[in-house]
């Protein structure tokens, strides 16, 4: 079932649904989070991000990616926490890695895990400089949008989709065989 499908019976109240879209969806949504928020602000903002989807999933209309909707979700959680704890929170988003000392710190050794198999699964688009390598790092990388990225690359915007759909497909199966799982 496709992303399109999944969201379609969230809109009519399938929590299954719900749950199979969180776990295609929230490993790269954290991923990109913990480039702007506190690791353990993550988890809190992934969850407000799949409780706006299920209000909104009535609204969701299949003219992009589902990602894309769900980023742009999750990127406006995410300004909402920064906002409401203002500007001294803004400021420091993380810690050096030798102050991260402490009950809510991540795990060292897991945090370590999770950006190999990340490296592991970045490498299976290809070398640096690869069409589809290039296309992930403008995108969700750099978050340029898919018209930028096309006139960036020189090819149509139809080609940018097509290339950051082959990566996230690319992606999931790697990061799933890493987990143990089927690729």
């Amino acid at each position: 079932m496709d992303d399109d499908e999944l969201v379609s019976r969230v809109a009519a109240g399938d929590d299954t649904a719900l749950r199979e879209l969180f776990a295609r969806h929230a490993p790269w949504l954290a991923v990109r989070l913990r480039t702007v928020l506190p690791a353990a602000d993550v988890e809190d903002v992934l969850q407000e991000t799949f409780l706006a989807a299920w209000r909104g999933a009535l609204g969701y209309r299949p003219q992009g990616a589902c990602g894309g909707w769900l980023w742009g979700i999750a990127r406006l959680q995410a300004a909402l926490l920064l906002r409401r704890r203002g500007p001294a929170e803004q400021v420091v988003t993380t810690l050096p890695a030798d102050l991260s000392a402490g009950p809510d710190a991540p795990d060292p050794a897991e945090t370590a895990q999770l950006r190999a198999d990340l490296q592991v699964a970045v490498a299976t688009l290809g070398p640096a400089g690869s069409p589809d390598r290039e296309v992930w790092r403008l995108m969700y990388e750099q978050d340029r949008p898919v018209a930028e990225v096309a006139e960036l690359l020189g090819v149509p915007p139809g080609t940018v989709k097509s290339r950051a759909h082959r990566a996230r497909r690319l992606l999931r199966a790697a990061l799933r065989a890493a987990e143990g799982g089927t690729p």
